[in-house]
């Protein structure tokens, strides 16, 4: 079972490219951030002539997310429940497995922050509290999940182009860390760091500065995988060939392999 998160940064401009990279890399549930467009704009179509179905939770110019499938989600939650937010930013379904069993799948935008004295910052501090409250709640119901999407948190200083340069920038600060260090503590474990892997790994480089040429990125996309699943992964990988696109969004994706 292949299990991927990529932020577009735009579905209606990098639709072309969501459905080459699908036809080439064949994936079970593909969670996609920032479509940036309203429901009624999203090309249901265009993924059923694919093979694939569709949930999705829009918003007009911000935004926005969706999970693609070979097997239809069911039990389908949009944003977390309990706590008020105008912004699309999560979605949930249960997938078959392939084994006989289900998994949950919570794709997820989270918060930039701006800057760690804005308010756009204590809004993510709170978002990532009610996230790990429902996450755990989640985790009770379905041994089997992941977490998986554009998470805007690096780990520490393997996730950095820059570590001293960028040390308690946003993305990089203690306390979005500790945040994201209770997901984890929830039983949660980064897929990525279970395998070896290239030295600076990064999934999301600036349009600016040719930084992804230079290699001036940041690990930020991640997949947070249970202990159900931790002995079935047998593959995470940066599919960083979509960033030489034209026109392509600043975010690779990241596939996750499990063992049926």
């Amino acid at each position: 079972m292949k299990i991927a998160t990529w932020n577009v940064n735009s579905l209606s401009v990098r639709l072309p490219q969501v459905l080459d990279w699908l036809a080439a890399n064949p994936t079970d549930v593909l969670a996609l951030q920032e479509l940036k467009l309203t429901d009624d704009k999203f090309p249901l179509a265009a993924f059923t002539e694919a093979g694939y179905q569709a949930q999705w939770f829009g918003q007009k110019t911000y935004n926005g997310v969706a999970l693609i499938s070979k097997a239809e989600g069911t039990d389908v939650v949009k944003n977390i429940p309990g706590f008020e937010d105008d912004m699309s930013r999560v979605i949930a379904a249960t997938y078959p497995d392939g084994a006989g069993g289900t998994v949950r799948v919570i794709g997820a935008y989270f918060p930039n922050g701006q800057a760690p004295d804005s308010d756009k910052f204590v809004y993510k501090m709170r978002w990532l509290d009610a996230l790990r409250d429902w996450v755990a709640s989640e985790m009770q119901k379905h041994p089997q999940l992941v977490l998986l999407g554009d998470y805007n948190i690096t780990f520490d200083e393997l996730d950095m182009w820059d570590p001293v340069g960028l040390k308690d920038t946003i993305h990089c600060t203690v306390a979005e860390r500790e945040k994201l260090q209770a997901l984890t503590d929830l039983g949660l474990t980064d897929s990525f760091r279970l395998f070896e892997q290239p030295e600076k790994s990064y999934s999301w480089w600036d349009y600016r500065e040719f930084a992804f040429r230079r290699n001036r990125g940041l690990r930020i996309d991640h997949i947070l995988i249970s202990a159900a699943l931790k002995a079935r992964a047998s593959a995470c990988v940066i599919d960083r060939s979509p960033r030489k696109n034209e026109r392509p969004s600043d975010h690779a994706p990241v596939v996750l392999t499990l063992a049926n």
